[in-house]
């Protein structure tokens, strides 16, 4: 065990697990965690009307402080306390944290369930060139020609959306790009040596909640929550509990699979999540207006996300692939 694994010694089943099972398990957790909240969020606003997606997301981040400045105190995980260094180290993360959360919960309750998977499957391609500019990294012709068919099938889908809106677009297209550099970037941050996954969970929630909080406040967002009609419906409130706490589980899964894997096969996994997402969407919602170029559209973007989604995880998996060496943390080559 190295001393960055020991810096992380509150999962140290984690640390034991071989490598395909530890990169397999956090892509499961991320993966159904990711699915799990879009229902939760667009019950919440759509279903109920919810206006302060701005307000949800304050209560993800509260929650998110909450369970793991708990946890170091009764010492189940560990991060360093806080120094001066601490917001140089994290930048430009608590940035796009909160970008992240804000568009993508905005984006949500203004698109319908399969419009919003397609689109935000943009950020598979956004990750890769990413990744190829910041860490350096190559893909194969195959991967290319699969992105390419993602991207012309959501641009078929989306020029005949009968339920188009603008605001609904610009917000999710914001979101692909908070997305992939989150996802590049907190590959970049998570070094066990210096703050560690739970160091820069913890960090991002603190910096943003309140400025966070001001934005909800000044748009009026704040206002909207507190006044809203349903706070003594107990289904609702049970609801917004979960997707606080599914959001809290949505950002350490999305770390972890990061850690473990990379931040590519992380968007690869949500793809293969978004599948079960549009289609459902197209039963249930009551947001999606069917037309056949439009399905067509989906059906294409769907089948060009499998087969990446299959190209990458085939890759990632293999144990003596050299170039994926250096994604597997310290603590597990140890």
């Amino acid at each position: 065990m190295t001393a960055g694994g020991q810096a992380e010694g509150a999962d140290p089943a984690s640390a034991r697990l071989p490598s395909r099972a530890a990169r397999l398990l956090s892509a499961l957790l991320y993966g159904t965690c990711s699915f799990l909240i879009v229902l939760v969020n667009k019950a919440l606003l759509t279903t109920y009307g919810f206006p302060s997606p701005i307000f949800l997301g304050i209560g993800q981040m509260a929650t998110t402080i909450m369970i793991l400045y708990v946890s170091k105190l009764n010492k189940i995980i560990h991060f360093p306390d806080f120094d001066k260094k601490i917001p140089v180290k994290l930048f430009p993360l608590p940035l796009l944290y909160v970008g992240n959360h804000i568009s993508g919960l905005s984006s949500t309750s203004k698109l319908s369930l399969p419009m919003f998977t397609v689109l935000r499957k943009f950020t598979i391609p956004l990750t890769l060139l990413l990744e190829t500019i910041i860490l350096g990294k190559q893909y194969s012709l195959n991967i290319i020609v699969s992105v390419f068919a993602i991207i012309v099938g959501a641009f078929i889908a989306a020029g005949s959306d009968l339920a188009f809106n603008l605001e609904g677009y610009i917000f999710v297209f914001l979101n692909d790009i908070f997305t992939a550099a989150n996802g590049v970037y907190t590959k970049q941050k998570m070094d066990p040596k210096e703050l560690g996954k739970y160091g820069v969970l913890f960090y991002n929630a603190c910096f943003m909640i309140i400025p966070t909080l001001a934005i909800s406040f000044s748009t009026g967002d704040l206002q909207q929550a507190t006044e809203f009609n349903q706070w003594k419906n107990v289904l609702f409130i049970i609801q917004f509990l979960l997707s606080c706490f599914l959001g809290f589980l949505l950002m350490y899964s999305t770390v972890l699979c990061s850690y473990y894997n990379s931040a590519l096969t992380t968007a690869v996994v949500g793809a293969i999540k978004n599948v079960s997402i549009a289609y459902i969407g197209m039963l249930v919602g009551g947001d999606y207006i069917f037309s056949v170029l439009n399905f067509v559209g989906l059906n294409i973007c769907m089948a060009g996300g499998l087969r990446y989604s299959f190209l990458t995880l085939r890759s990632q998996l293999k144990p003596d692939q050299p170039v994926e060496e250096e994604d597997v943390p310290a603590d597990l080559k140890s």
